[in-house]
């Protein structure tokens, strides 16, 4: 069993876990910290690593993850939609997986953080072919018994994870910028498609 913070398009890393473990608790009763992938992704342009951040709602005393609304501030579900098209435009696998992936900017909006992750998450998996048990915690976890990752995969700040090694695949990019490691598994799975599940 491994304890995971909820996320948006989360990191190689965060679906390794999944993958390995094969069970998982998703922590929405944290508060919430900006700058995570709770709400960003980091995916690879032509200019290098770009963050894509959810804009989120929630009242000002109590920001437990599991009540952030998301914002309609902004563009934001158009301008992730153009920079992932744009970045991945050449990729193997942008139109095989592209109508998987428009409904979450265009088709439905979800109202909650979590809901939204959640629905990213179980999509994700199916199209990993990976079958994880995943359930969300009712009370913040106190960590019996569970491998605790919520802190430790971050994009600022994350702690040493010796499960952990960032094997190279092909990047869009790396002519330019080298091999990206641990971004979006968007980024795995568009270079990759059916063959990213060897590089969890």
């Amino acid at each position: 069993m491994v304890l995971l913070s909820t996320t948006y398009f989360g990191p190689v890393q965060w679906y390794q876990k999944l993958y390995r473990h094969g069970e998982a608790m998703i922590e929405v009763c944290e508060s919430f910290q900006k700058q995570t992938y709770r709400n960003r992704c980091l995916i690879a342009t032509a200019q290098g690593v770009q963050a894509l951040t959810v804009p989120v709602e929630g009242s000002k005393t109590n920001r437990l993850v599991a009540d952030l609304r998301i914002s309609d501030h902004g563009n934001w579900r158009h301008q992730h939609w153009q920079a992932i098209t744009s970045a991945y435009g050449d990729s193997p696998f942008l139109e095989y997986y592209e109508d998987d992936l428009r409904p979450f900017f265009f088709e439905h909006q979800w109202e909650r953080l979590v809901d939204f992750n959640d629905a990213i998450v179980r999509r994700m998996c199916e199209l990993l072919d990976i079958h994880p048990v995943l359930k969300n915690t009712t009370e913040f976890e106190r960590v019996v018994g569970f491998a605790d990752y919520r802190e430790a995969i971050s994009p600022k700040h994350p702690l040493p994870d010796p499960e952990f090694v960032s094997r190279p695949y092909y990047q869009v990019f790396s002519q330019r910028h080298g091999f990206l490691p641990n971004l979006s598994i968007l980024d795995l799975l568009l270079n990759m498609g059916p063959e990213a599940i060897f590089f969890l």
